[in-house]
C-alpha cells in the first residue's frame, strides 16, 4: 500500500472522530445541566415532583427508544442526529420561558424524544463507518474519547453556569443552552454516512433494504435469538441506569453539604473530571476480563457509598473516583454490545439496550425519593451502590467458568491506525 492510499482511510477516520467529538461536546455544553434541578426546586417543586418529571423523561424515552432505532436503520442515521439536539433545545427554551411543572413535564417529553432519536443511531453510525474503513477495532477508543468530549462539555457548563446565572439568571443560562443545541445540530450534518437506505416509497421488504417494520422485527429477533447479544444487551442497563439517575440528584447532594447554590457547579467538578478520565481509560481497559470488570464495579460501588456517607464536600473526591469507574464500565459495555451485533439492525438492537436502561431508570427514579425521604440524599446514594455489588458478584462467578475479555480484540488495518 502506498503512502497516499494509507492516508485516505486515516483521514476519513479522523474526520469521523472529530465530528463525533464536536457533536458530543456541543450536545453536552448545556449550562442548565448543573442548575436545572435547582430551577425546579426554586420554582417550588418537591423532591417527589422532581422525581415525577424524571419518570416522564424516562417513559418518553422507553416508548420511543426502539421505534426510533428501527427508524434509524430504515432511514438516514445522520438525519436523526440532526433532529435530536433541536428537540432538546426546544425543551430548554420552554423551561425558562414558561417555568411551571407542566412546562417542565412537556420539556422532558421533548428531551426524551430527542434522546431517543440519537440513542442507537449515533453508536450504529460510528461503528458502521469505522467498520467500512477497516477500523472497527477502534470503536471503544473512539467512543471513549467521544464520551470524554461530552463530559468536557459538561465541565465547561459547570464552570460557566455560576457566573452566567449570577449575571442573567435562569433565562441567560437557558439561552446559552439553546444555542449549543443548535450548533450541535449543525455539526451533525458533517457526519459521513455511506449506507444504503430504502427510499420512502420502497416496499417494506423490497430490494432497497428493510423497511421500518421489517427492520424493527429483524432487530428484535436478533436480540432475542443470540445468547451472547442478549447478555450484552442486559449488561448495558445493569451498568448505566443507576449512575445515570444519580447524576440528576448530585446537585441536591452537593447543596446538602452546606455550600451556596452558586458553588454547587464547582463542587460537582470532581464528579465530571472523573467521567473524563474514565472515558480516556477505555483503550487501556479493553483487555479487562469478566473478573477484572467485576473488580471495577466493586471499586465504583465502594467509592460511591463512602463519598456520599461522609456528608462533606470532600466526599465528592470519592464520588469522582466512582463516576470515573462507572463511565469506563459504560463505555466497555457499549463496545461489547457493538462487537456482538451482526446484521443491518444495529441501531435497533442498541436501542433495545437503551430501552432497558430507561426502564431501570424509572425504577431508580421511583425509589430514590422514598429512600431520600427516610435518610436524606446521602443514604439514597449509599443504597444506589448495592446494585453494582450484585452485578459485580454475578460477573465474578461467571468469570470462574471462563474469564474472557469483556471486549474481544479485533484487528485494525494498518491504514486506519
Amino acid at each position: 500500500m502506498n503512502l497516499l492510499s494509507a492516508r485516505v482511510p486515516d483521514t476519513r477516520v479522523r474526520r469521523l472522530s472529530v465530528t463525533l467529538y464536536g457533536y458530543l461536546f456541543l450536545s453536552d455544553l448545556v449550562l442548565l445541566y448543573p442548575v436545572y434541578v435547582l430551577l425546579f426546586s426554586d420554582t417550588g417543586l418537591t423532591v417527589g415532583q422532581i422525581s415525577a418529571l424524571f419518570v416522564i423523561w424516562s417513559v418518553t424515552a422507553i416508548v420511543l427508544e426502539v421505534p426510533s432505532g428501527a427508524w434509524a436503520d430504515a432511514v438516514s442515521r445522520r438525519l436523526l442526529l440532526c433532529l435530536a439536539p433541536l428537540l432538546t433545545g426546544a425543551c430548554f427554551a420552554l423551561w425558562v420561558l414558561a417555568g411551571s411543572w407542566w412546562a417542565f413535564a412537556l420539556g422532558f417529553v421533548l428531551w426524551g424524544a430527542g434522546g431517543a432519536l440519537g440513542s442507537g443511531a449515533l453508536e450504529a453510525l460510528v461503528h458502521t463507518e469505522l467498520d467500512r474503513l477497516g477500523a472497527a477495532g477502534r470503536y471503544a477508543r473512539t467512543m471513549g474519547r467521544g464520551r470524554t468530549a461530552g463530559v468536557l462539555g459538561v465541565l465547561a457548563s459547570m464552570v460557566l453556569a455560576g457566573p452566567v446565572l449570577a449575571a442573567g439568571g435562569y433565562r441567560a443560562v437557558g439561552a446559552a443552552s439553546v444555542l449549543s443545541a443548535v450548533l450541535a445540530a449543525a455539526v451533525a450534518t458533517r457526519f459521513p454516512e455511506h449506507r444504503s437506505v430504502p427510499p420512502p416509497t420502497a416496499p417494506a421488504d423490497g430490494p432497497a433494504g428493510p423497511g421500518w417494520r421489517a427492520g424493527l422485527r429483524a432487530g428484535l429477533a436478533g436480540a432475542r435469538a443470540d445468547r451472547r447479544v442478549r447478555a450484552a444487551v442486559l449488561l448495558v442497563p445493569a451498568v448505566t441506569a443507576v449512575w445515570g439517575v444519580l447524576d440528576e440528584y448530585a446537585p441536591l447532594l452537593a447543596r446538602d453539604t452546606g455550600v451556596a447554590a452558586s458553588t454547587v457547579p464547582l463542587l460537582l467538578l470532581p464528579v465530571w473530571l472523573g467521567m473524563t478520565v474514565g472515558g480516556l481509560l477505555a483503550p487501556a481497559a479493553e483487555r479487562l476480563t469478566d473478573r477484572g470488570y467485576a473488580a471495577l464495579l466493586t471499586l465504583a460501588a465502594v467509592a460511591l457509598a463512602a463519598g456520599a456517607a461522609v456528608r462533606h464536600p470532600g466526599g465528592f473526591l470519592l464520588l469522582g473516583v466512582a463516576f470515573c469507574a462507572l463511565q469506563l464500565a459504560t463505555v466497555l459495555a457499549d463496545a461489547r454490545l457493538q462487537d456482538r451485533i451482526t446484521g443491518p439492525g444495529r441501531a435497533t438492537v442498541t436501542s433495545v439496550a437503551g430501552m432497558g436502561t430507561d426502564l431501570a431508570m424509572v425504577v431508580a427514579y421511583a425509589g430514590y425519593p422514598l429512600v431520600a425521604a427516610t435518610g436524606g440524599h446521602p443514604l439514597a446514594f449509599v443504597a444506589a451502590a448495592v446494585p453494582y455489588l450484585l452485578v459485580a458478584g454475578v460477573l465474578a462467578v461467571s468469570g470462574r467458568a471462563g474469564d474472557h475479555p469483556v471486549v474481544p480484540q479485533r484487528p485494525t488495518t494498518s491504514a486506519a491506525r
